[in-house]
């Protein structure tokens, strides 16, 4: 087997560590930022739902790279692994670039056209936290690109630990921005840049030892290898359009939810908050799960990416059950911290029993697409995966919350009907193996690309 026990514990645990970590640094983030005011609040939280969405693209292409890299990894053409790792860094230095030449360029512009006329000090924000978090793209690229080649490596401590480093810098230069020297939303997005340009830095030095497997030219001569980037672009660019449809979509049912009332929107966010617990270890396991298929695919190995996406699989569903259960039993006193009302209170806890029921079908909705996409099955994903998006969990939402008149509920209906419909096409495509025929290519030999 090409993952022991050993060897998947040590890629697996400082994911799941590092996606809980990322998480507690978030929630530490907002009660700083709430500091400021709520002009602050307002302008952060519109710029960081458009973050989101380009963090989401960036992240794609880094995906795209590492299963290049893990399939010519896994078929021992470690020399072709380290020229992927060369036009991937590439690539993606490049396609920041040019995202953060538009979003310094196009700023008032592009906060006009997607928030229209909000009140004059919350643009002021927003346009002040756009500019300086715009800045910290390429940054931000780099990082993501060496972290999934370490991943891809299986070592994703490395990541893990300079993720501690990136995310430390960013609380105690939030720290020091807002409650020291009283800086308002610059005090927020500096320690951000600072600290994603630290955790750039040092990802790119370590990167560079050609002791690793896989590194990139110690003096970064990159070189042009169009055939190898239009392989990083074929993986990530379908890939970028899913997750960017997904976080657009979220958008959406945020501004459905919105027209139900205080009572809907507080409630939604508060569950909202909690599930996102649940998603993490799925999460980090799909991380995992891109390193394992991308190298089974790439030796041939497709008795050995069975058996490990099932082992994943169920590994999913053994953490999910404990962290539902615990969520279930202490999900009323936490929802005491948020100080709600009766009312929203009732619709939190409602919303948070019902999305842990819905879970039991999380892991084969989202984890199996990150074991298509690592054996290059990348638009078949795509294409469910965007529909799905829109037909159920945008479509239905609409049609039970306006037609039939639906409480808040009726979107995370909807959703798990999405849910569901993808566990059904994703399941049948993995049993099926028509995904093998995308890991038999050509190009995968070892004389190749």
């Amino acid at each position: 087997m090409l993952f022991s026990g050993r060897d998947l514990r040590r890629l697996l645990i400082p994911l799941i560590i590092e996606q809980f970590l990322a998480v507690l640094v978030g929630m530490i983030d907002v009660v700083m930022v709430a500091e400021v005011g709520e002009a602050a609040v307002s302008g952060v939280s519109l710029v960081d739902a458009i973050n989101l969405l380009l963090i989401q693209l960036l992240a794609a292409m880094a995906t795209g790279g590492a299963v290049v890299a893990g399939q010519l990894l896994g078929c021992k053409n470690t020399e072709r692994a380290c020229h992927a790792a060369n036009q991937l860094l590439l690539v993606t230095t490049v396609f920041s670039g040019g995202i953060m030449a538009f979003s310094l360029l196009g700023n008032k512009v592009i906060l006009g056209a997607l928030f229209g006329k909000i009140e004059a000090d919350v643009m002021s924000n927003a346009r002040l936290y756009f500019y300086i978090t715009s800045l910290s793209f390429p940054f931000l690229a780099v990082y993501n690109s060496c972290a999934a080649l370490y991943r891809v490596m299986g070592n994703s401590k490395v990541s893990m630990e300079t993720s501690l480093v990136m995310n430390g810098l960013n609380i105690a230069g939030n720290a020091l921005g807002v409650y020291v020297l009283r800086a308002g939303v610059a005090g927020v997005a500096v320690p951000t840049l600072i600290s994603r340009m630290a955790a750039a830095a040092i990802m790119l030095y370590i990167i560079r030892n050609e002791k690793n497997i896989i590194h990139v030219d110690r003096r970064l001569r990159l070189g042009y290898e169009p055939a190898m980037i239009r392989k990083i672009l074929k993986i990530g660019i379908p890939s970028g359009m899913e997750n960017g449809m997904f976080q657009f979509g979220k958008i959406m049912l945020q501004s459905l939810v919105s027209t139900m009332g205080t009572t809907a929107i507080a409630g939604y966010a508060v569950a909202g908050n909690m599930a996102t617990l649940e998603y993490l270890p799925g999460t980090a396991l799909g991380m995992g799960m891109v390193t394992v298929v991308s190298q089974c695919v790439g030796a041939k190995e497709f008795g050995q990416v069975k058996y490990y996406v099932k082992r994943l699989v169920l590994l999913n569903y053994g953490i999910l059950l404990g962290i539902v259960l615990v969520i279930g039993l202490i999900h009323k006193p936490v929802i005491g911290i948020y100080q709600l009302s009766p009312e929203s209170a009732a619709v939190a806890a409602g919303l948070i029993l019902f999305h842990g029921f819905a879970m039991s079908v999380w892991p084969l909705a989202f984890l199996l697409p990150h074991a298509l996409r690592a054996a290059s099955d990348v638009t078949f994903t795509m294409v469910i995966s965007v529909s799905s998006m829109w037909v159920f969990r945008i479509g239905m939402a609409y049609l039970l919350v306006r037609v039939f008149h639906a409480s808040v509920m009726g979107v995370w209906i909807a959703m798990s009907i999405d849910w569901i419909f993808r566990a059904i096409v994703f399941t049948g495509r993995m049993l099926k193996g028509k995904w093998m025929r995308h890991g038999s290519q050509e190009q995968l030999k070892k004389r190749e690309i």
